[in-house]
């Protein structure tokens, strides 16, 4: 995908930049569309606000843990050949009592081999885990455990694995925990955002990105 950047004396063909995701449900739009995810808007809103950003590949799936992103997403998209990437997972780690030592390591070798493969080792961007236990359905996932804590908890892990790459990490924690009070940020199922919730998400996204973006790439 091309885009045509006008100078004063020529028009220059500028590749797009080429945009993939590793996730779960919360990366693929599970409770609206792919359409209304967060990535395919931030995709949108970059592209409209002067960087050609094309989304090459969402192979995140509702219900896969860390182990099936290492398996199953990170061959799809490293074949994306991606120079931008967001990583956002880990929910179904600890929805399916993943201890935490199993899902730092699998975090540490989903980000070095992201880092690995991107030609820009700043243009990996992290979002955290939202608080699902402030949703109607929530409460069936903790099997007794404290929802908030516990995945509070990982996103400490994710926190510093983040740092010690010198990634930027979106907390898109207390956003989530707006569902709490506000039913139209809730689908249908009673558990997954909405496309309102996903659309607040990307607002604090963007402007992260764009900040990355529109650095020089190395």
């Amino acid at each position: 995908m091309l885009a045509s950047a006008q100078t004063n004396d020529s028009v220059q063909t500028v590749a797009a930049i080429r945009y993939a995701v590793i996730g779960d449900s919360y990366s693929c739009g599970e409770g609206a569309s792919l359409a209304e995810s967060w990535p395919a808007l931030l995709t949108r809103h970059l592209s409209t606000n002067g960087l050609a950003v094309s989304l090459v590949s969402n192979p995140a799936k509702t219900g896969w843990t860390s182990q099936q992103a290492l398996d199953d997403e990170l061959p799809v998209w490293k074949a994306a050949k991606p120079d931008f990437a967001t990583l956002q997972i880990g929910v179904n780690d600890w929805v399916q009592g993943v201890d935490a030592g199993t899902f730092r390591q699998h975090l540490i070798l989903l980000m070095d081999a992201m880092l690995k493969a991107l030609p820009d080792t700043n243009r990996l961007l992290v979002v955290n885990i939202p608080d699902f236990s402030v949703t109607p359905t929530g409460a069936m996932y903790g099997d007794g455990r404290n929802i908030s804590d516990g995945l509070a908890g990982f996103n400490k892990i994710i926190k510093e694995e983040a740092s010690k790459r010198n990634l930027k990490v979106v907390d898109v924690f207390p956003l989530s925990q707006k569902m709490h009070d506000d039913h139209s940020l809730i689908a249908r199922d009673g558990l997954h955002p909405s496309a309102r919730e996903y659309a607040l998400w990307e607002t604090v996204v963007y402007p992260v990105a764009h900040e990355l973006l529109s650095k020089p790439a190395r």
